[in-house]
């Protein structure tokens, strides 16, 4: 069974609660470790996002030219 990748808002959502459980200051190191290595994926999905739909955005204005 394939895992379903997260929409941009599940990511930034997920984002936000990391941030705010590492700005709560009270994780262990080995749970801070993991959540900082999901952020760096969260942020990667994220930052892809962006650039295939502005990508697709320039794609759409050029042929409206």
């Amino acid at each position: 069974m394939t895992k379903k990748e997260e929409t941009y808002n599940e990511a930034v959502e997920k984002l936000r609660k990391i941030v705010a459980d590492i700005e709560n200051g009270e994780l262990d190191v080995d749970i801070l470790s993991e959540k900082v290595k999901e952020a760096t994926r969260l942020i990667k999905l994220c930052k892809e996002k962006l650039y295939k739909v502005d990508e697709d955005v320039k794609k759409v204005l050029e042929e409206l030219e």
